[in-house]
């Protein structure tokens, strides 16, 4: 799968209305992406992290504007300190 496809899917599930997404993986066509932003307190925009649990596969959007339902990470934190943790994953690119 290209970059672009990934992109459409991150469209989608940013429209939605959070978690669980009722989304295929453009990789595996499992319903288990997953949809975290890191970014200090406070702020509106982000750095986007949009995987599959299956696969581990996905991509990565940087300045992302945070929707109002989004997981947000403390990215003033160390990064070991982050939670929810986001695994190690094949990044499309």
């Amino acid at each position: 799968m290209t970059f672009e496809q990934w992109l459409d899917v991150y469209e989608v599930a940013y429209r939605s209305a959070g978690e669980p997404f009722d989304i295929a993986c453009p990789e595996c066509g499992h319903l288990r992406l997953r949809l975290v932003y890191t970014a200090k307190p406070g702020a509106d925009v982000g750095y986007g992290t949009f995987w599959c649990e299956h696969c581990l596969t996905g991509i990565g959007i940087s300045r992302a504007v945070i929707p109002g339902w989004a997981v947000v990470r403390d990215g003033s934190l160390p990064a070991a300190e982050r939670t929810p943790r986001i695994p190690d994953f094949r990044l499309v690119s």
